[in-house]
């Protein structure tokens, strides 16, 4: 059964200039759910350089992508918006009282009047590995990402990678699977710290198993896995395995975007400069996703376009109602909103 949902606004990515939106529509009593294909908020800040500084942030000499992001998370906290993470939104439909219905890979449904797109460069995509056939098991039992962990529930569960991803689900998944193995192609990983602690931990107690290889081939029939073949120092080595989850990295595409219906300039979305709409009305694209004469790719760009979308937005959900613009620093109104009042 499909998950319908009705809100005022769809977000569709969860960087900063998707939290940013998220903030500006708040402040105009705009509900918003945020859809994102990555298992967590920030977008390219917090997945490709989370330690990595950030100088031109108005304000802030110097911040990270991480610290950014737990910023804007904060900053929008008051307006309780609902997030969707690890999953792809796969059609966008305009309806005839003049809204949208959007589909996402996970079997869900969103009626809205306003859909924001702030995807950046496109959708984040799982890179495929290098392996022969290993289509004909996605999705039934290879997966790029954790949607229901019930999934994994009883499973011989093959993880591949040494990133944070990887790490992470290691730890959330072993305390219901059958088994679980963690594959690295080296000894050492590019997650938290804690969390290769938490592993190792695991692995000394003989709760998980860690082999560093790589992987070979699968064997299984009609997308069921059954085993996995690694390349070790100490040769060819089967594991069983009935749920596969590599993390073998992310690319960035333009994704189902380009079947929307969407004036497109160069795999962009062509805007307007005066709230930034798409060639269809009520929809929206803000940050690197779109394009317009003059346009800098850079995030404080993308928190202006944010802002005057938002007064746009507003007119479609609230067309009888009057907007008055106000200033958080001296409207009581907007500072009760934010719980500073």
């Amino acid at each position: 059964m499909s998950t319908e949902i009705t809100t005022d606004v769809v977000v569709i990515g969860g960087g900063p200039c998707g939290l940013f939106a998220v903030f500006e529509l708040g402040l105009l009593d705009l509900k918003c759910h945020v859809i994102d294909i990555l298992d967590r908020p920030g977008g390219q800040c917090a997945e490709l350089y989370p330690e990595k500084p950030i100088y031109d942030i108005p304000g802030f000499p110097m911040i990270t992508g991480q610290g950014l992001t737990d910023n804007l998370m904060r900053q929008i906290s008051p307006f309780g918006p609902e997030f969707h993470f690890s999953r792809m939104v796969t059609s966008l439909t305009k309806l005839p009282d003049g809204g949208f219905r959007l589909e996402t890979d996970a079997d869900e449904i969103f009626t809205c009047k306003v859909v924001v797109i702030a995807a950046g460069g496109g959708s984040f995509q799982a890179k495929r590995p290098p392996v022969e056939n290993i289509a004909a098991y996605e999705g039934k039992s290879v997966f790029y990402a954790v949607r229901k962990m019930d999934d994994f529930r009883d499973q011989d569960v093959v993880i591949v990678g040494g990133g944070d991803s990887a790490l992470d689900w290691t730890l959330n998944l072993q305390p219901i699977a059958r088994s679980l193995t963690l594959v690295h192609r080296r000894n050492a990983f590019r997650a938290a710290p804690d969390s290769v602690n938490k592993m190792q931990a695991l692995v000394a107690e003989g709760k998980i198993s860690l082999l560093i290889g790589q992987i070979g081939h699968i064997e299984g029939a009609n997308g069921q896995l059954s085993g996995i073949h690694f390349t070790t120092e100490a040769g060819d080595m089967k594991v069983p395995a009935t749920r596969l989850l590599p993390f073998f990295g992310l690319t960035m595409k333009l994704g189902p975007v380009g079947d929307w219906g969407l004036a497109l300039n160069d795999n962009l979305i062509a805007v307007d400069t005066e709230k930034f709409q798409s060639s269809v009305p009520g929809v929206f694209a803000i940050g690197d996703i779109n394009a317009y004469p003059g346009k800098l790719k850079l995030i404080l760009s993308g928190f202006h376009e944010a802002a005057l979308m938002a007064q746009a937005a507003k007119k479609i959900v609230s067309p009888d109602e009057r907007i008055i613009f106000q200033y958080t620093t001296s409207s009581t109104k907007l500072q009760k909103k934010l719980g500073v009042a």
